[in-house]
């Protein structure tokens, strides 16, 4: 199923995803009320469970709190599409379960454009226009890790199964 694209340039840091003054919250859904309200106070509001954040290099630059990528899965964004990640901000977006996908094509997504992602095959489908693009698929491993809810998830149903 497809859904919205939300456009955002390159460099957005976890204080622009998620203000510093709201890191007493620990719920995704408490923090998804506050999400991107300094750069896009509209979005909070307005964004639907299965859309999309698509943004330029650099996502999720600056500190390592892992309350950015957990506001945004709490506001139901169904992945991170970006040109490149700050690598700490990949890996807590892993270990919470919200996938992340690179692409090089990420400015050919307008703000609004319905798109869809085929994870296992690494595409983009930008229905609004027709067009598709290559990611990067995660790696089976971090793939799974995303699938079971995250890294506890994960780690729990691993000693289960041991």
């Amino acid at each position: 199923m497809a859904g919205r694209a939300w456009k955002f340039k390159d460099d957005i840091d976890t204080d622009a995803i998620i203000p510093g003054r709201y890191l007493v919250i620990n719920d995704p859904e408490g923090l998804a009320k506050h999400v991107f309200e300094g750069v896009r106070p509209e979005f909070a509001g307005q964004v639907r469970a299965g859309d999309f954040v698509v943004a330029g290099t650099n996502f999720g630059c600056g500190s390592s709190r892992e309350h950015a990528p957990l506001g945004l899965k709490g506001a139901g964004v169904k992945a991170v599409v970006a040109k490149s990640f700050a690598r700490i901000f990949f890996r807590n977006a892993i270990n919470i379960g919200l996938p992340l996908f690179v692409c090089a094509d990420v400015e050919r997504i307008r703000d609004g454009d319905s798109i869809e992602i085929d994870a296992d095959r690494g595409i983009v489908y930008n229905r609004s226009r027709g067009e598709s693009y290559r990611t990067t698929p995660l790696p089976p491993f971090l793939q799974e890790i995303v699938e079971t809810g995250g890294l506890v998830s994960y780690t729990k149903r691993m000693v289960k199964s041991a």
